[in-house]
């Protein structure tokens, strides 16, 4: 691995008993995107200092590119200068009084000015903006601006780029094009990045593998589609999508064994835990929103207790008439109305279980 971090943890002095970062162990492969998310507090820009060196571990280990950066034990802490990694900011950053062109060149004045001027020319050509090398920050949109906080980062080639929630004073429109559009860029520079966001949107548009954070603690370091589907953790399937989790029960059926559930049995078992895995058999299934599909043949009813228009979709939430509350996406041309009841039924390609969590109350 490029970037490994064993075991760290990271105390603030006076902060209460919980560490801000307490026993993450990660790592990124050369040329990999990682990215951090999870609830404001959770630790990830905390960790993301750490790496940058501007908190000491209180224990564990950072090595990249093979070099021990920061090691508790051994009372090794690199300087951030001396780390050569680049940052990025959601608040740019950028030097107002010097041009677009003299931004990006900033950390490499010390090389040949031919040089300089190649190399900036290029990182703008990649970012897009190679025609605005002569204009000033503030003369540039938002998402322009944030393009040349990047290839300032990337002039001075560091072996590890990190981005602090980059995006999170931009529109969700343009967060969102930006993401996939700073992806490419890396992947084309063969650069290390690790980002953090509390988007899953972007997280999902810009990671090869992506961490979820909670309460200091790392959840799940996986793809995002085994996040997704394959969620480790009860936090990371709460946390990630949208979904519910319902009262289920496993049993043996004819053919194996399946999970009841309040909308019907589900039968495709591969990953899910036999019967004995939890007392009874008794404990929650997850429900996505994906997996609730809308059918008026369905014998299951539903009352439409909120919807929330997506454009394509509406995003229902529906009681049961058993009282067990789900979600559905449902195409947005069935616009039925709130205390209407639908028929809806159960389509979920990936079973996922928990021991079961005392009920929250109904009145909601």
């Amino acid at each position: 691995m490029f970037l490994e971090l064993s075991q760290i943890t990271v105390r603030y002095p006076g902060a209460a008993a919980r560490a801000a970062v307490e026993g993450v162990s990660l790592g990124l492969a050369a040329g990999q995107l990682g990215v951090l998310i999870g609830p404001s507090g959770c630790g990830k820009t905390s960790l993301l200092r750490a790496v940058a060196g501007l908190e000491p571990l209180a224990c564990g280990r950072i090595a990249i590119g093979g070099e021990t950066v920061a090691d508790a034990a051994e009372g090794v802490h690199v300087a951030p200068e001396a780390r050569r990694i680049g940052m990025v900011f959601q608040d740019y950053a950028l030097f107002p009084h010097l041009s677009v062109a003299d931004n990006v060149a900033f950390g490499i004045r010390h090389l040949p000015r031919t040089e300089q001027r190649e190399r900036v020319q290029r990182l703008l050509d990649l970012v897009g903006l190679g025609h605005a090398a002569q204009r000033a920050p503030h003369q540039l949109s938002g998402g322009q601006q944030q393009r040349i906080a990047l290839a300032r980062a990337l002039a001075p080639q560091p072996r590890l780029l990190l981005l602090d929630e980059p995006f999170s004073s931009l529109d969700v429109d343009l967060r969102e094009r930006l993401a996939h559009d700073v992806r490419a860029i890396l992947k084309t520079t063969g650069t290390t990045a690790l980002f953090v966001t509390h988007d899953q949107l972007e997280a999902f548009a810009v990671g090869d593998v992506i961490g979820v954070m909670h309460r200091g603690r790392l959840e799940q370091w996986d793809d995002a589609y085994a996040l997704y589907h394959r969620p480790a953790t009860r936090f990371v399937a709460d946390f990630i999508g949208h979904g519910v989790f319902a009262p289920a029960r496993i049993v043996e059926c004819e053919h194996g064994h399946c999970v009841m559930t309040p909308l019907g049995e589900l039968h495709d078992m591969a990953e899910c835990p036999l019967p004995s895995a939890y007392p009874g058999g008794e404990c929650d299934v997850l429900l996505r929103a994906d997996d609730v599909v809308h059918d008026d043949a369905s014998p299951v009813k539903a009352r439409i207790e909120r919807k929330a228009f997506r454009g394509a979709e509406f995003l229902y939430t529906l009681r049961l008439e058993s009282g067990e509350r789900v979600m559905a996406h449902v195409p947005s041309h069935h616009d039925h109305q709130v205390g209407e009841w639908i028929g809806i039924r159960i389509e979920a390609d990936h079973v996922v279980t928990f021991a079961r969590e005392p009920r929250p109350s109904s009145a909601a």
